[in-house]
């Protein structure tokens, strides 16, 4: 690992109009969907269309792939990657697997430094639906001062900014039924880096930022199925509750003990893998694989508020991608290749519209597998929203603008012809450009 230099800029930025706990200075995208867990931002002069030779401002080769999104601190950008194992057809050894935290330049995109973290355990093996998203899933999170990491079985990580390690904390090593791995990332909250670590332990754990010793776990077998980032929400006694969707319920946890303050039945029973979606008050959960569906709901409370919180509840759903919350609707990128908007307030579908064919998001085998995506989900990345707009990574068909509106209008789709790879990702935001990663480079798109 090699430092090249670092400097940072840091503010304080308050979001308590939007009712959602984040970190980081203003224009930073300090974790998965940004400072607001939401994957928006209302203002932003962003290009809609590029390509490998319109509005690139640089690429960068990545050491190996990854299904995780990139973050953003002051000039600097860092995103995971795994390599040694099933990231090429001849690479089968499970001992040589490593997980990479990188570290780019947000101005000119050269790496200043990638630090490894070999495997400590054996992983689950590099086949079935672990193939669709791989061993560097988990979105890294950033306080500011240092950069924390969750790389499943392995443990969870903190580094500074200048790649050094500080911590690694076992979480768990357990394997679920279907051995598919976790896909939540991790969120700080005060001194705590909360980790949603489903497979390795059943148990949403909290550890003490500055040392990484476990301070709270919260445990439960249904947590085998929940794939979703949590998140911290103010609650209705003033103070802040962690939500988390689960298979069948929505939980509101104390984020200072991890005990329960209330639950919901929400009766999507499958997997829930998008991350709740949150605004004025309400909770919308999505998923329930193999029967998904949708479910509308009000947040807080004390015990069992099944009856006092339930909304709505609707048959339109997605399997992996988290919808957009934007005036009054909900808007659905399903891993069908169906762009869905529902009305906020009722679950009523308002559109239905194929945005491309389906079956085109598999690509070829890998160590032991049968083929990564090999169901030919074409969407695993969610849409971010840039004022009126969305942009949806298809894993190998582009990124296909969507007016969010409720009138259904697709405004173009944009593909690098050089990267046949996946785009599993969800985009991030860095002041007037995007950042989109693939599992072969790093992209960031501005206007020229």
């Amino acid at each position: 690992m090699k430092t090249l230099y670092w400097t940072t800029r840091w503010m304080v930025i308050a979001l308590a109009a939007l009712g959602v706990s984040s970190q980081g200075a203003e224009g930073d995208w300090p974790r998965l969907f940004g400072p607001t867990g939401m994957a928006a931002v209302d203002k932003a002069d962003v290009p809609v269309t590029w390509s490998d030779s319109e509005n690139l401002l640089w690429k960068v080769d990545l050491p190996g792939p990854g299904s995780s999104s990139p973050i953003v601190l002051g000039d600097k950008v860092f995103v995971t990657c795994w390599s040694g194992y099933g990231d090429k057809p001849e690479a089968t050894d499970m001992t040589k697997l490593v997980r990479h935290l990188v570290c780019v330049s947000l101005g000119d995109g050269k790496i200043l430094w990638d630090s490894e973290v070999p495997s400590t355990v054996e992983e689950d093996p590099f086949q079935g639906f672990i193939t669709e998203h791989g061993y560097a899933t988990h979105t890294p999170v950033t306080d500011g001062q240092n950069v924390y990491v969750f790389f499943g079985k392995s443990g969870a990580a903190a580094f500074d900014l200048d790649g050094k390690k500080l911590w690694q904390t076992d979480l768990g090593q357990m394997s679920g039924r279907t051995r598919w791995g976790s896909g939540g990332s991790p969120v700080v909250w005060k001194d705590l880096v909360i980790y949603n670590a489903t497979d390795e332990a059943r148990a949403i754990i909290a550890v003490d930022k500055a040392s990484g010793s476990v301070r709270w776990k919260a445990e439960g077998d249904v947590l085998t199925m929940a794939y979703g980032t949590p998140m911290i929400l103010p609650g209705s006694d003033g103070k802040e509750d962690l939500v988390m969707a689960v298979p069948g319920e929505l939980w509101g946890l104390n984020p200072e003990t991890g005990k329960l303050r209330w639950y919901a039945l929400h009766g999507l029973t499958g997997n829930v893998s998008p991350s709740v979606v949150v605004g004025d008050g309400k909770a919308f959960i999505f998923g329930g694989y193999p029967a998904t569906g949708s479910v509308g709901m009000k947040l807080g409370g004390k015990g069992d508020v099944t009856d006092a919180n339930h909304l709505w509840q609707s048959k339109s759903s997605t399997y992996v991608p988290t919808p957009s919350l934007y005036k009054g609707h909900l808007y659905v990128i399903n891993d069908q290749g169906f762009a869905i908007c529902l009305k906020a307030d009722s679950g009523e579908e308002v559109y239905r519209e194929r945005v491309m064919e389906g079956g085109s998001g598999a690509s070829k085998s890998g160590a032991g597998g049968k083929g990564r995506g090999g169901s030919g989900k074409p969407f695993y990345a969610s849409p971010l929203r840039v004022g009126n707009l969305l942009f949806c990574p298809s894993r190998r068909n582009g990124v296909f603008v969507i007016e969010a509106s409720p009138t259904y209008k697709k405004l173009g789709v944009n593909t690098f012809a050089s990267d046949t790879s996946q785009f599993n990702g969800t985009p991030a935001v860095a002041g007037d450009t995007i950042l989109l990663r693939s599992e072969k480079a790093l992209y960031r798109v501005g206007k020229k």
